[in-house]
């Protein structure tokens, strides 16, 4: 009996995780018609509204140059962008100051201080931004994202009467080595994929790299402090969209973050960090993602096999090919990073985000950017509420 159970467990997750490739690349796929002509009339009177586009920065990193200065580089013709930095003696602040030289008169401004508004360091970092920023439409935008020439059209394209927020996951591209290509199954075929499938079904949520917003839809909510409700500004932005009664989109194309060489280390820290905000933010979410690993699929496929008779190493072997070999094909057909080996890294992947999921439930610590940051006050905060 247990080895029918198992098997029906095998079969039942292995073919969800085949939908929910099938609608990512669907939800992904090349449009053939213009971006222009799927605007939404009743939203934007002007195609190309001003737009501010405020990119909070910290410390100088290997693309630094090649990601900032994409934000000059767009096919857009009113567009302000400034740059957030906290601290004066910033290594980073000598580029921003050869880019700004570059650029027209009034296109980029630099703003150094710090605004204690939250435990959020980013946004602290935002604040002077977005209060100095002149448009109505603003974009926050991570460092470390690589803005395409039609950045902002993609943005703007996918707001709707009931969108409120507009955002994109990272697509990790330029990877460099065996653990870089470990980042890219994590970043985009697993998390990105499952980010696009929610938005396909209506349950869009927001990623804090590329966040464009209805300046009115913060402003009403008290203000871009209003994000300081949660440990991560995007899980606060998901919150403060819903309860406005509106929803959080997807672009239609995930833009890149270059990743060159990575540390086993640092895409540990990474994804445990993120995973201990996601348990934080949305626990009742957070708990079925073990689902979305390959390893239980592979250990029930085995004992049933065993339990029937066959050779189990053979049933986990057909299991892992009938996760990762067509995870390789939709990569390909989006043209995201993908290599002969991909499907190894996707194993890898899935048999270390067990661990990742467990250290999200039982860690609370972590940092980031030099910063000492903790979720035990929103989990705090959450548990005081229910009581």
């Amino acid at each position: 009996m247990t080895g029918y159970i198992a098997a029906a467990f095998c079969l039942i997750v292995t073919l969800l995780n085949l939908v929910s490739l099938a609608l990512a690349a669907w939800r992904c796929r090349v449009r053939p018609e213009p971006i222009a002509a799927r605007m939404s009339p009743t939203v934007l009177e002007n195609p190309t509204p001003p737009v501010s586009i405020v990119r909070p920065v910290c410390g100088l990193e290997t693309f630094s140059e090649q990601t900032l200065r994409s934000t000059f580089e767009l096919d857009y013709p009113d567009y302000e962008v400034i740059f957030c930095v906290q601290k004066k003696a910033d290594p980073i602040i000598p580029l921003i100051e050869k880019l700004l030289a570059e650029q027209p008169e009034g296109r980029g401004r630099l703003l150094i201080g710090d605004d204690p508004i939250s435990p959020n360091p980013k946004l602290n970092n935002c604040f002077k931004g977005w209060q100095a920023a002149k448009h109505q439409w603003i974009v926050l935008a991570d460092s470390n994202v690589l803005a395409p020439g039609d950045y902002l059209q993609q943005m703007l394209v996918r707001f709707r009467p009931d969108v409120g927020l507009v955002c994109s996951p990272p697509l990790g591209v330029s990877p460099e080595g065996f653990r870089a290509q470990l980042e890219c199954a994590f970043l985009n075929s697993f998390q990105a994929r499952w980010q696009f499938c929610a938005d396909a079904l209506g349950m869009g949520f927001a990623q804090g790299k590329s966040m464009m917003w209805r300046r009115e839809i913060v402003e009403a909510a008290g203000g871009i402090a209003a994000l300081a409700s949660e440990i991560a500004e995007d899980a606060a932005a998901t919150k403060l969209v819903r309860e406005a009664g509106m929803q959080v989109a997807l672009v239609d194309r995930p833009f890149g973050q270059p990743l060159g060489t990575r540390t086993l280390r640092a895409i540990y820290q990474r994804q445990t960090r993120w995973a201990r905000l996601r348990r934080a933010s949305f626990a009742h979410m957070y708990a079925p993602e073990i689902l979305a690993s390959s390893l239980l699929p592979i250990l029930a496929g085995a004992y049933a096999a065993r339990d029937f008779g066959f050779e189990p190493w053979t049933a986990a072997v057909i299991v892992a090919a009938a996760w990762h070999l067509p995870e390789a094909l939709a990569n390909w057909r989006l043209d995201w990073p993908t290599t002969w080996f991909s499907p190894v890294t996707y194993l890898l992947r899935d048999l270390l985000f067990p661990i990742v999921w467990i250290d999200g439930w039982l860690g609370d610590d972590f940092e980031w950017m030099g910063n000492s940051m903790t979720v035990r006050e929103v989990a705090d905060e959450t548990v005081d509420g229910a009581a």
